[in-house]
């Protein structure tokens, strides 16, 4: 058992870029849920959007990049406009099934073959990074000498990453300190009682959807800049799922529980994956093949995952670093 090498691989996902994507989605879904107590289980639509915008403009339409990403930022926008109005006056579960089935259907539709010439169907877009990667001021492999490395590439969109993820949160431990962020606090716990105070409930709660759903953006942008391409398959709904993971490990209603849940939830997740392939690979395995196959133990990782996740809500239902107060399940 390698564990040096486990402990490595584990850091570089619990740092890398992946790490900061789900850092970014959480952030929003912290302002929609923990925040405002709003469900939505579409953040991967609004991650899309966006980054299909960042790509297209290039690439499809031959505009800059940046300016791909302004048109993203907008479009998230219009998506939650679009997605609140009709169901912001109703319960929270109307806004549930109407976020995962709009989610689902923008995946579907650029995906299909129709809109392939446009889009690239399943197999996406590429070939518009080099405005971004002329940017990399990174050279040759970075990181910890003898545990962790990068390449100069992944260090660059890390970088960028981080900082969009250190801005997000100043900004939200701004927002939630000022009388519009303690607004979204009240009504997260009654919005009749905020709505007999003379406040605009629908108001605040379109603002939330569209502030959350910017930094779904963010998070698409990443996601784009990431792999250097986009597909339909980057978005699927377990993004949206394992975002709320992220948030729910380390803490609704908290400025850093999303950063913290993201950087454990890759750690271990990674970590439990190569602990099962290696306990079950090689000529002497740790674990023989008549207890678990090394496919079998892909799975793992997930089973392990989730029984922790299942005993932190017994437990401890506000995360590692919420606070029960804070926390509404009871979501309006």
């Amino acid at each position: 058992m390698d564990f040096q090498t486990i402990l490595s691989l584990s850091l570089q996902s619990a740092l890398g870029p992946t790490a900061v994507i789900y850092a970014l989605a959480a952030i929003g879904l912290n302002v929609h849920f923990g925040y405002t107590g709003l469900l939505n289980f579409g953040q991967a639509g609004f991650m899309m959007v966006a980054g299909y915008a960042l790509v297209s403009f290039p690439i499809v339409l031959g505009l800059s990049l940046w300016l791909g990403a302004l048109a993203g930022l907008l479009l998230t926008v219009v998506l939650a406009l679009l997605l609140g109005v009709p169901t912001l006056r109703l319960r929270a579960d109307y806004l549930a099934i109407v976020t995962i089935a709009a989610a689902e259907i923008i995946r579907q539709s650029i995906g299909a073959a129709t809109l392939s010439d446009t889009f690239g169907g399943q197999d996406g877009l590429t070939g518009f990074i080099e405005p971004f990667r002329a940017l990399n001021p990174y050279t040759g492999s970075i990181g910890i000498p003898g545990l962790v490395t990068w390449s100069a590439f992944d260090f660059w969109v890390m970088t960028v990453g981080w900082v969009l993820v250190a801005i997000s949160c100043v900004v939200i431990w701004l927002l939630m300190r000022s009388p519009w962020g303690r607004v979204l606090k009240s009504i997260r716990e009654d919005e009749d009682a905020v709505r007999s105070l003379g406040k605009n409930v629908y108001s605040y709660k379109m603002q939330a959807l569209m502030l959350g759903g910017l930094f779904g953006a963010l998070a698409g942008f990443i996601t784009a800049l990431r792999s250097a391409s986009i597909g339909p398959s980057f978005f699927a709904t377990d993004v949206t799922f394992f975002a709320y993971t992220v948030l729910l490990i380390g803490g609704a209603a908290r400025v850093l529980g999303p950063v913290a849940g993201s950087i454990i939830f890759w750690f271990l997740i990674s970590g439990l994956g190569i602990f099962f392939a290696q306990a079950t690979g090689g000529a002497d395995p740790l674990i023989p093949a008549s207890i678990m196959t090394s496919t079998q133990a892909s799975l793992m990782r997930f089973i392990f995952l989730g029984l922790g996740l299942m005993l932190l809500m017994i437990f401890r239902p506000q995360g590692i670093f919420g606070d029960r107060r804070e926390l509404a399940i009871d979501a309006r």
